[in-house]
């Protein structure tokens, strides 16, 4: 490919060769070829790359092509394959040359960059505009002012929520979250199956809510680090021990661990982490709930009554879904269901209190679950999600049943 198919592009704050690429529609690799003198170091805001343009596919209609056969051809959406041939309203002719569509610009959520707010919020609207039934909220804003989202899908009497993203480090949890929302969204409206169930039947047995990302100040630390006119800079490094590297950081941007902020025996918990100041992780804070993203999920827990809640973090490949004998007697029934569908180890927890997952069903009586996605060392690597993707979306398809 010749220097006329490569554009000029100046590096923006938050920018990583992932995030370019996939915001060109590139892999990784490709961006890399052609940015030889990348040694794999941070981009610095302002330096000049060079991002390879991808060449349309085209192709020469045939003798009795139409839209719709071309379409099925090359597996792409009918409206898609219109779009990029809006100047040809009528039906193809034979020996013309049409444009085929990319195959991956169907994809809202995309697995091949870092997930941070700012994407999240370009997701959420883009989801909203393509599937009008997706209904979206800001349940609460975090400590920087951020909206933490909500998005809402189905009409059944079964109310089941689920959220991400608590804890920075496992900020892939959201990206998993929103990418099965957009399959699910998909799924509904072109009557088809998630996770081998019939889309429509789901739709109409549960209500499901996700928040996807409860910690959004805290992912962006972790994404993207902090510049010296961050408003908590000093404050930061020195929690951090004096370092600029926060791939490790769990807490918000406080330095509460988010969660261990909610009331289920928050003491105790509180004394076993010997966690007495902000830092990294484990602190819980002054007291329950200090902190505006943990009372935000508190508070839509209560305004909406949920019958099941499902907290996702990394990582184990198990689900804990007990609590200090309060759980109810299907519980574990329930988490042999979804362990069942996913292939994770249902886990009785012992020896830890003021999660989530903890307070759900101290509060409720109702189910309640930590589900652990994935398998290695946190932060897990952008490039494992493929590989456990399936078992959430097949999790996620299960739990939506979970009322029989």
């Amino acid at each position: 490919m010749s220097s006329m198919n490569t554009i000029g592009y100046v590096v923006q704050h938050g920018d990583t060769p992932k995030r370019i690429a996939a915001r060109f529609g590139i892999s990784p690799a490709s961006w890399a070829a052609f940015n030889p003198q990348w040694n794999g170091e941070p981009l610095i805001p302002g330096e000049l790359v060079q991002v390879p343009v991808r060449l349309p596919r085209r192709y020469v209609v045939q003798q009795g092509d139409t839209w719709e056969s071309i379409a099925e051809k090359s597996q792409a959406s009918l409206r898609r394959l219109r779009e990029v041939n809006a100047e040809s309203p009528g039906q193809p002719e034979a020996g013309q040359i049409v444009e085929l569509p990319a195959a991956d610009t169907e994809r809202i959520v995309r697995l091949t960059a870092e997930y941070g707010s700012r994407q999240l919020d370009k997701d959420l609207d883009a989801l909203k505009r393509r599937y009008p039934f997706v209904a979206a909220s800001v349940i609460g804003k975090s400590v920087m002012g951020k909206p933490i989202h909500s998005l809402r899908i189905g009409e059944g009497a079964f109310r089941l929520h689920v959220n991400g993203a608590m804890h920075a480090n496992e900020w892939i949890t959201a990206l998993a979250l929103m990418r099965f929302a957009e399959e699910y969204a998909r799924a509904c409206k072109r009557k088809g199956t998630i996770g081998g169930k019939p889309a429509a039947r789901l739709y109409d047995r549960c209500t499901l809510w996700i928040v996807p990302m409860v910690n959004p100040d805290g992912v962006d630390l972790v994404l993207d680090g902090i510049a010296p006119d961050h408003p908590r800079y000093a404050e930061l490094l020195r929690w951090n021990n004096g370092s600029d590297r926060f791939h490790r950081w769990k807490a918000n941007i406080r330095g509460v661990d988010l969660n261990d902020q909610f009331p289920a025996h928050w003491e105790e918990e509180r004394f076993r982490r010997g966690a007495d100041d902000p830092g990294p992780r484990d602190y819980g804070g002054s007291a329950p709930l200090t902190e505006p993203e943990a009372k935000a999920l508190a508070d839509f827990a209560r305004e909406t009554d949920f019958h099941a809640a499902i907290a996702f973090h990394t990582q184990g490949e198990e689900i804990y879904w007990n609590y200090r004998g309060m759980e109810p007697r299907h519980s574990l029934a329930w988490a042999q269901r979804l362990g069942k569908a996913s292939g994770y180890r249902p886990v009785r927890l012992e020896g830890s209190d003021a999660g989530f997952k903890d307070w759900f069903i101290s509060e409720f009586k109702r189910p309640g679950f930590t589900v652990e996605a994935g398998w290695g060392r946190n932060p897990l690597p952008l490039e494992s999600l493929a590989e456990w993707y399936t078992e959430i979306l097949a999790l996620l398809a299960e739990a939506m049943e979970l009322s029989d």
